[in-house]
Parts: C-alpha cells; sequence; structure tokens
C-alpha cells in the first residue's frame, strides 16, 4: 500500500449511515481577515463574516461552513440572507418533521425550497458530520475515497500591485510546493500578466486563469484578449462568460484549443449534463458549496464521469471547517486536476479549527470520525460575533 492510499472504504452511502438525534442547532458567525486582499473580477475581499452551522447531538456535534460572500456578486447568496433563510426557513422545516436526521433528509424535507444552495450545504454538511461521529467514520472514506492526501493548487487573486507582484506571489507559492497555479484574470488584466507568468516560469509551469464570468461573448475587444490567452498553453480556461451564458461557451469553444471549464454556470446535475453534452464544458469545478453540498456534488461527478469529462473542486476561501469537507470530496476518484484545496497559511494567520498544512504539494486527508476539523473552542471565541440557536 503507497503512501497515497488507505484502506478501502466503508460501503454504502450517507443513508446507509443511522440518523444523527438534534438536540439543537446553532448559527455561528465570526469574523476572519485575509493573509492578503484576494481581488477576482467581482471585487476585493479583505476578509470573511464566516457562517457556521452547528449541529448540536449527544454523540457529537456536526459543523458546516456557509461559503456565502457578504454581497450578492458571485451568486444571488449571501451571508445575511444565508442566515435568515436558515434561521427563518431551512432549519424549521427540516425539524418539523422530526429530529432524527440523515443528511439525506435536509435535501428531502427542503425540497418545496427554492435555491439557496450554499445554505442547504451548509445545512447539510453539519448533519452528516454529526451522523458520521456518531459512527466513528470519517467522510472521505464513507464516500468511497480511495487516496489519504490530495494535490493542492492555488488561487491567485489580481494583485493591486500588478505584474510584479503577481510574479512574486507566484514564486512564493510555486517555493511552497503547489502543482497548480491559477491566476485570476479581467478585461484589462490578462494577456500581458499571464504572458509574463508563462515567461517567467516556463512551459512546465501548470498554469489556468480563471474569469469569473467577466467577459461579454458579444465583444470582439474581450474575445481578442481570450484569443490571446489561447496562445498561452493554458490548462483550462475557467469560466470566461456570465453564469447563464451557457450557449455562449458552447458557442466559443471550437474556436480555442485551451479546454473550457465552467464553474458558476454548474448549480446542479441537470445543469452539468446540459453544460458537457452541448460542449460548454470540457471540464467542471465543483464547489461542495455552490452546489448545495455532497450529495449533488457526487452527482455532478458521476454526470461528468459517465461522459469521459474530468472534474476537480475549487474552493470559496473557507476556514477549516469547510476545507475539510473540500479536502474528501476532492479525494474521490472523477476529481482529476489539483483543486483549490490551498493549505489554511495561503489564507489566514490562524485558522478555526487545527490547519490544513501542505506537505509535498498535498494535502492529507482527514481520516478521523466526521469531516475531519472541528472549530478550535479558544479561536472561536476570539473571533465569534453573534450566536442564534433554534
Amino acid at each position: 500500500m503507497t503512501h497515497d492510499q488507505q484502506p478501502p472504504a466503508r460501503p454504502g452511502t450517507p443513508d446507509a449511515l443511522a440518523p444523527a438525534p438534534i438536540e439543537a442547532v446553532e448559527l455561528v458567525r465570526v469574523t476572519m481577515r485575509l493573509v492578503r486582499p484576494f481581488r477576482t473580477s467581482f471585487g476585493t475581499q479583505t476578509g470573511r463574516d464566516v457562517l457556521l452551522v452547528r449541529v448540536r447531538s449527544p454523540a457529537g456535534d456536526g459543523w458546516g461552513e456557509c461559503v456565502t460572500p457578504a454581497a450578492p456578486v458571485y451568486s444571488e447568496e449571501f451571508t445575511d440572507g444565508a442566515a435568515l433563510v436558515l434561521r427563518d426557513h431551512l432549519v424549521p422545516r427540516v425539524l418539523a418533521a422530526g429530529r432524527d436526521l440523515t443528511a439525506d433528509d435536509v435535501h428531502t424535507r427542503l425540497r418545496a425550497i427554492h435555491g439557496h444552495r450554499m445554505a442547504r450545504a451548509a445545512l447539510e454538511v453539519a448533519v452528516l458530520d454529526a451522523q458520521l461521529r456518531a459512527a466513528g467514520i470519517g467522510l472521505a472514506r464513507h464516500l468511497g475515497a480511495s487516496v489519504s492526501r490530495v494535490p493542492a493548487g492555488v488561487s491567485v487573486g489580481i494583485p493591486t500591485g500588478g505584474v510584479p507582484e503577481l510574479v512574486e506571489q507566484v514564486a512564493g507559492y510555486l517555493d511552497d510546493g503547489y502543482l497548480r497555479i491559477k491566476a485570476k484574470v479581467e478585461p484589462g488584466f490578462d494577456v500581458a500578466p499571464v504572458a509574463t507568468l508563462r515567461e517567467r516560469f516556463g512551459a512546465a509551469l501548470a498554469l489556468q486563469v480563471d474569469a469569473n464570468g467577466g467577459y461579454d461573448p458579444d465583444d470582439p475587444a474581450h474575445l481578442a484578449a481570450l484569443d490571446g490567452l489561447d496562445e498561452l498553453e493554458l490548462r483550462m480556461l475557467e469560466q470566461p462568460f456570465p453564469a447563464d451564458r451557457v450557449r455562449d461557451h458552447a458557442r466559443h469553444a471550437p474556436r480555442w484549443r485551451t479546454p473550457l471549464c465552467l464553474d458558476e454556470s454548474i448549480t446542479d446535475p441537470v445543469a452539468a449534463r446540459d453544460a458537457v453534452e452541448t460542449g460548454a464544458a470540457a471540464i467542471v469545478n465543483i464547489k461542495l458549496g455552490r452546489v448545495g453540498g455532497i450529495r449533488p456534488s457526487v452527482a455532478i461527478r458521476d454526470v461528468c464521469a459517465a461522459r469521459g469529462i474530468p472534474v476537480w473542486c475549487g474552493g470559496m476561501l473557507e476556514t477549516g471547517v469547510g476545507r475539510a469537507a473540500n479536502v474528501a470530496l476532492a479525494a474521490l476518484p472523477g476529481f482529476r486536476e489539483p483543486g483549490d484545496t490551498s493549505a489554511s497559511d495561503r489564507y489566514w494567520q490562524e485558522d478555526l479549527t487545527e490547519p490544513f498544512v501542505l506537505e509535498g504539494g498535498h494535502l492529507a486527508v482527514p481520516d478521523t470520525p466526521g469531516i475531519g476539523r472541528t472549530p478550535l473552542p479558544a479561536r472561536l471565541h476570539d473571533a465569534e460575533v453573534t450566536r442564534v440557536d433554534r
């Protein structure tokens, strides 16, 4: 058995676990400051107002992280809205049908609720964490992961210091051992900086770009810039057009040699099927929070695997709580590219949990019961802003 392998996964799915008796559900908000500002085409983040869901259960509390940003710029979801919908709609509806819960019950009992996938995901993961802790099983093993560590990439924002700062940051991340660099781009900051990275670090650099939907498929200047990026031997071009322009992704994909990867456009398994079958996506980025939790993430993986489409796990500036679930997901078969599963010190001076540490370009997959990370009481106390019980 190699270092990257672990014992065979426990047969079954989350549905095979015993329900967790739920005593209460808490919404906990904490404030975290990033190590450095993170700028994308959506704007600049200097920190996160983190919304956590804590499911209190006699055999062990479960935790989930809502990945919403403060403002509805990535999607229609935002943290104040997620807290409200969890408090007033999702949690009461889930608990009203009985307090012995499985993660599958979260999906079943919320069928009548439209949207709010990030809030749903946090609740689903928290319930599943409690189930797994009671059963003494780790998430990755339960889902069928066959590796004990996953390759890690890093997402580099658009720096305030321009190209020199971008080069400096990338050099530092490569020295740290990251196996893939994803550079954020936007109109006006695209071909020249990425060409500089390619020239500075050579053809061996695993380099991709992420536009976060910032380009207009009908703007000739924007298309010319994307054509220029296509000349730079990139691993993929991620989400050049807005999320609702899937047909435009399919229309323009044949003009480029670089594979198109979709992120914001992939909201559920049906969206993934439509994207890959129309040729809009040659690669899919699965973000657990964006698609509504672990169950839909695995379903999207299955849709893509059946059609020979590789997937990878994206990140949303999570603390160790959200990162633990991401790392477990990234350990599943079918996740072929290094994900945005960067180490804790990429984002935080001190994480809420025991930190994830980069070793040889990889992160260890947690193998302790549950998702594998719990907020440290002292860190939670220092960072906590509010707490709401149900």
